[in-house]
């Protein structure tokens, strides 16, 4: 079990970025899906908050990755 959950570890901060870029286009699809649902400011809000939600768990997933590197 210990050998499969090693490979959703998150090791190196590359693959840090390859894991919030996807989590950012998965953001920004989301976000058209919401404009096209809610046309106006309530689509556009929406859009905006995908993405700032993908910012703020890279910012969380890339510090982690900074400790566990310096341990």
């Amino acid at each position: 079990m210990n050998r499969i959950a090693r490979l959703f570890t998150i090791k190196t901060k590359f693959e840090a970025f390859v894991v919030i870029y996807g989590l950012g286009l998965g953001a920004v699809e989301r976000g058209v899906h919401y404009l096209q649902q809610y046309p106006g400011y309530g689509g556009w809000l929406l859009f905006a908050a995908s993405p700032l939600a993908v910012f703020m768990a890279g910012t969380r997933i890339l510090d982690s990755i900074e400790r566990s590197q310096a341990d």
